[in-house]
């Protein structure tokens, strides 16, 4: 689905007719003025384009309901069906929106898989809430969280920057440049599950085939679902989930996202909500 100027049939038609508009079946001006406007109002990217999405929320109890029964896996065929429906009122519709091509790209095959992914993203989100790394820390919290960095009386020279605290940190690893190119902060940590630094961000790009290295704030603003699910396909993470909905499940893909077990009951919490309503 993807729908902007210069489309024309019956999907415009019905696209017009939502957003009470004169159903013509043309996508002119008017058309697009309509959609960037319901874009903004929903906290979506004003591209004026209707993709997979943005038309699941427009239709939103029709679209959710038919388009998200069934997915097929790109590597097996199998059929997956998940009720994404019982996940509403449970984490924002714009989530529930972006998990059917998210599914089919990522491998997300069973409700072991979406139930531990989405148990994931959610904690490491603050719910949902937050696509883009917070790097606004004082002197002191610098210290703490990276002391590697920032002793002495370096940290008050970075104290409340984050662009600057971001481009020492991330410096010289994971693709990005020294501290003057400012990559740390180009490329800092983005979506649900904070895709970080311009290497990661290159693959990412390259399979989904948009520049988001050219523009990485669309990590945030549009692919936070997707680039999360690179993380867990790219990573092994999948076997993982598969090992089952025990705690000690939810603890081993915690330790592989997080790197420690910070908010596993949260976590577990989390994990046996969806897996219960997905089931």
């Amino acid at each position: 689905m993807l729908l902007k100027r210069g489309s024309q049939g019956e999907d415009v038609e019905k696209l017009q007719a939502k957003l009470g508009l004169a159903a013509d079946g043309g996508f002119g001006p008017g058309t697009e003025a309509a959609v960037k406007q319901w874009q903004t109002d929903n906290g979506l990217t004003a591209d004026g384009i209707v993709d997979d999405t943005s038309w699941a929320i427009l239709f939103v109890g029709t679209a959710v309901d038919t388009l998200v029964t069934a997915i097929s896996d790109p590597c097996t065929n199998s059929a997956s069906h998940f009720k994404l429906v019982n996940l509403e009122n449970h984490i924002p519709a714009t989530v529930i929106s972006q998990i059917p091509q998210t599914a089919a790209q990522f491998n997300i095959t069973n409700v072991l898989r979406l139930a531990h992914f989405l148990a994931q993203c959610g904690h490491e989100s603050g719910g949902f809430k937050f696509t883009s790394e917070n790097l606004n820390y004082s002197a002191d919290g610098l210290k703490k969280i990276f002391p590697k960095y920032f002793h002495g009386n370096t940290a008050e020279g970075y104290a409340r920057q984050p662009a600057k605290i971001a481009a020492r940190v991330y410096a010289n690893r994971m693709g990005n440049g020294d501290e003057a190119s400012g990559d740390g902060y180009t490329f800092r940590g983005r979506g649900y599950i904070q895709l970080t630094g311009r290497s990661n961000y290159t693959k990412f790009a390259q399979f989904i085939g948009v520049d988001i290295v050219a523009n990485p704030d669309l990590v945030a603003e549009k692919y936070p679902l997707a680039s999360a699910a690179f993380f867990f396909d790219s990573n092994g993470l999948w076997r993982l989930c598969d090992e089952g909905a025990t705690d000690a499940a939810v603890t081993h893909v915690t330790k592989r996202v997080n790197g420690g077990t910070i908010g596993l009951d949260d976590r577990i919490k989390h994990f046996k909500e969806y897996y219960a309503l997905l089931s």
